[in-house]
């Protein structure tokens, strides 16, 4: 099956500047979740993969993409194995999925998701 791309997330020091950006932009439509902080993003198109736009001001700006595979805690053990590092570890999504991240070889963080 390979391990194709499902989700990429935009992290932002100012997530309502950047949601109104692509928004304007390309015309995405953007669901924000308050509770979460969250904006799941609707570009409004069938092709590409979905993804969400949060925000930390604390971090430096990021956009990962979460890779699919079949267990995020082996496929971590593989990736320690060849020089990446654990970033997050595996945590649950309930009733959707598993997440975690990592970062290869050359500090880039790179996203799991289990489904």
């Amino acid at each position: 099956m390979g391990n194709p791309i499902a989700w990429f997330d935009l992290t932002s020091k100012n997530a309502g500047v950047s949601r109104s950006f692509y928004s304007e932009v390309f015309g995405w439509k953007i669901d924000v979740d308050p509770d979460m902080g969250y904006g799941m993003v609707d570009t409004g198109s069938s092709e590409g993969i979905p993804g969400g736009i949060g925000e930390n001001p604390e971090a430096a700006p990021a956009l990962v993409v979460y890779l699919v595979v079949d267990d995020a805690e082996e496929t971590l053990k593989q990736i320690e194995a060849n020089g990446g590092q654990r970033d997050v570890p595996p945590y649950e999504i309930p009733g959707i999925g598993t997440m975690a991240t990592f970062k290869d070889p050359d500090g880039i963080t790179v996203g799991l998701w289990q489904r």
